[in-house]
C-alpha cells in the first residue's frame, strides 16, 4: 500500500478499533460467556495495537514513498487485522467456534508484517533501503 492508502487504513481501522471495543463493553457484558468476552476484549487489543502499526507505516511511507518492504509490511499488517480479528469477532459474536480456524493465518500474516518491517528498519542508512 501506498502511504495515503496506509493511512486511511490505520484511520478506519483505528475508528473501528475504538467503536468495536465500546461495544463489546457496553453491549456486550451479559450476552457473552466470560471465555467468550476474554477472546473479543483479544480480538480488539490486537486491533488497536496493528492499527497504531499501521499510521506508523503510513507515515513512515510518506518518507519512503518507494520502499517495497514497508509496503509489504502494511500489506500484511491489513491481512492480520482482517484474518485474526475478523476471524475472533465472526466467532464470538456469531457462535460459529470453528471460524477460530481463520486466526492462526492472521498471526502468520503479523508475523511476516513483523520481519519485512525489520528488514526495512535493517536497512536503513543504507544504498539498498529502497
Amino acid at each position: 500500500m501506498q502511504a495515503k492508502t496506509t493511512l486511511t487504513v490505520a484511520s478506519v481501522a483505528g475508528f473501528s478499533a475504538v467503536a468495536l471495543g465500546a461495544f463489546g463493553a457496553h453491549g456486550l457484558k451479559g450476552v457473552l460467556d466470560d471465555a467468550m468476552m476474554t477472546v473479543y476484549h483479544t480480538a480488539v487489543l490486537y486491533h488497536l495495537v496493528h492499527s497504531a502499526v499501521l499510521l506508523g507505516l503510513g507515515a513512515w511511507l510518506m518518507l519512503k514513498p518507494d520502499n517495497r518492504w514497508l509496503q509489504w509490511s502494511a500489506n500484511m499488517m491489513l491481512a492480520g487485522l482482517i484474518l485474526f480479528c475478523g476471524s475472533l469477532y465472526l466467532m464470538t459474536l456469531s457462535g460459529i467456534r470453528p471460524l477460530g480456524i481463520i486466526t492462526p493465518f492472521g498471526g502468520v500474516s503479523w508475523l511476516i508484517g513483523w520481519a519485512m518491517l525489520l528488514v526495512a528498519a535493517s536497512k536503513l542508512n543504507t544504498q539498498e533501503s529502497e
